[in-house]
């Protein structure tokens, strides 16, 4: 059967989260999760609609990939795809080629996950390897130490201290108290909660999102920040144990981070918070 690329209209996202939750696997290496389409909804679910892709054969969902951006897609397939060696090769010819409306001329990259058969056909079709990442777990089968640091979910009376503290943290201008609306009326974030620590005086100095795939499978980190003011004090490993708290009270089975593998101090707060490192995954990624 022919395996079809779909840009996913924002009627569909739904199936999507839906997939992406159920193809969450603790077993398998950290893949796109429905928290990572659930923080691109800040943008809007029309925003979000384009920029999904999706490979189907005979309607069934396969694969699912999420542009970051306009030259790297993030995608992962589904299980009992992992070795399909058709769909993986429909895939790489649809990111190889501008005109099929995946990835544009020039420079671009893939993230694709550790072990699948896609990995394989995008080296031999000369996706060199590029950026180095580092995905990091925590097991939640036992209790999360608690910490002394305040934290609270984001309540409406919140949302500009949390969103202030992203800004500072990311030294970024665009996530606005507007993309926090939006980004909390996607789908994902029903099973999401929005975390945010004061120091002892109640400013706001560390915040981050926790993302549940559901009961029984890993849930995610995405993003967590320190304000720039407050850094180096144990806010984000605070923040950290928090949401893995929370997620393990959601039912997760663990919870997983990733992050650009330079980020030493990054991979340092999230190791301080019991996160053990994974095989380091790299992008593929095509010059010109």
């Amino acid at each position: 059967m022919t395996i079809e690329l779909i840009s996913s209209g924002a009627d569909r996202l739904g199936e999507v989260v839906r997939g992406l939750r159920e193809w969450q696997r603790d077993a398998a290496p950290l893949q796109l999760h429905p928290g990572d389409v659930g923080w691109f909804w800040r943008f809007g679910a029309q925003a979000t609609a384009a920029a999904v892709r999706t490979w189907r054969r005979d309607d069934q969902l396969l694969a699912v990939g999420l542009l970051d951006g306009s030259t790297v897609l993030r995608m992962t397939v589904a299980p009992s795809a992992w070795r399909d060696r058709d769909l993986a090769e429909q895939v790489v010819a649809d990111v190889s080629d501008p005109g099929r409306g995946v990835l544009p001329a020039g420079p671009a990259s893939v993230e694709a996950p550790n072990g699948t058969v896609l990995q394989d056909v995008l080296d031999a079709a000369g996706w060199r390897a590029g950026e180095p990442w580092t995905p990091l777990r925590r097991d939640l089968a036992g209790p999360v130490a608690r910490t002394d640091v305040r934290i609270s979910a984001v309540g409406p009376d919140q949302v500009s201290d949390f969103t202030a503290v992203l800004r500072s943290a990311f030294d970024s201008t665009r996530f606005t108290d507007d993309r926090w609306h939006a980004m909390t009326a996607g789908a994902p974030f029903a099973d999401a909660r929005g975390l945010l620590a004061r120091d002892d005086d109640g400013t706001a100095v560390a915040a981050v999102t926790a993302w549940s795939a559901g009961p029984g499978r890993p849930g995610l980190v995405e993003p967590m920040g320190v304000h720039a003011d407050h850094r180096g004090r144990g806010y984000g490993r605070a923040v950290c144990l928090a949401a893995a708290a929370t997620l393990r009270s959601m039912g997760s089975s663990s919870v997983l981070v990733c992050t650009p593998s330079a980020l030493a101090a990054a991979v340092a707060t999230y190791s301080s918070a019991g996160f053990q490192r994974l095989p380091e995954r790299l992008d593929r990624s095509r010059d010109a």
